[in-house]
């Protein structure tokens, strides 16, 4: 199979687990008894270990290696007060997209990195698609739930439009692997940004969203989304 097939489909792979987690928070919606507020903070707090995971496994090493101290730095920085500029200004309009915002955010540039990864002989490129799959599952069921209670959309629609995004990772990859790939220090920025950014979300957002009285579910979701995304890294490795 040539690469940027295996790319393309790899990036679709990954952008298909937004829906698919869509429809998981649609199935729970219709039928509420069945998971319980421990199982769904225990989503959360797995997506939250899963991106913690990409950052410290993925992002950060290879963004690092690409770059000074100095620009690396900057770089990390960058991407988090972007995130926080971006946070207020979601707040001061009522957006009710934040969750979805969050997504795309983290989404498309991994997408990138996933296909420079494959353009540069990299053994990351494998790793960074499972990661990006296991954020993207607990998002899309996070961001459906954020959509559906502020009822200015009808469920199936949000559902298109997230079958719609998902296209966006080929995209993004097939632009990393022939592209962005030939530059690998806008890479290592583009990665650094981008892990700057997840953190800010990560401590903003989703912790405290995972947060839940008199239980320890939530702390063990986090566990094992980082615990999968360890066992990938040494698979990969």
């Amino acid at each position: 199979m040539p690469e940027s097939i295996l790319v393309l489909l790899l990036a679709l792979g990954a952008g298909a687990s937004m829906p698919v987690g869509a429809l998981f928070a649609r199935f729970d919606q219709l039928h509420p008894a069945w998971l319980g507020s421990e199982w769904r903070h225990f989503i959360v707090a797995f997506g939250g270990g899963a991106l913690i995971s990409a950052i410290a496994l993925v992002l950060v090493p290879d963004g690092v290696a690409k770059l000074s101290t100095p620009a690396a730095g900057l770089c990390f920085a960058a991407g988090g007060v972007t995130f926080f500029l971006l946070d207020i200004a979601l707040n001061r309009l009522q957006s009710a997209a934040g969750q979805l915002v969050a997504m795309l955010s983290d989404f498309i540039p991994e997408a990138i990195a996933l296909g420079a990864a494959f353009a540069a002989g990299e053994n990351t490129g494998l790793l960074l698609a499972f990661l990006i799959t296991l954020q993207n599952l607990p998002e899309g069921f996070n961001a459906f739930e954020e959509l559906a209670r502020s009822g200015k959309l009808a469920q199936g629609t949000i559902i298109t439009a997230f079958c719609a995004m998902a296209l966006l990772g080929p995209a993004a990859g097939l632009a990393g692997y022939f592209w962005l790939g030939q530059y690998p220090t806008v890479m290592g920025a583009l990665m650094l940004f981008a892990s700057g950014g997840i953190l800010y979300l990560v401590f903003d957002d989703i912790a405290p969203q995972a947060k839940l009285e008199n239980t320890w579910m939530p702390a063990l979701g986090a566990v094992a989304g980082f615990l999968l995304g360890l066992i990938g890294s040494m698979l990969a490795g």
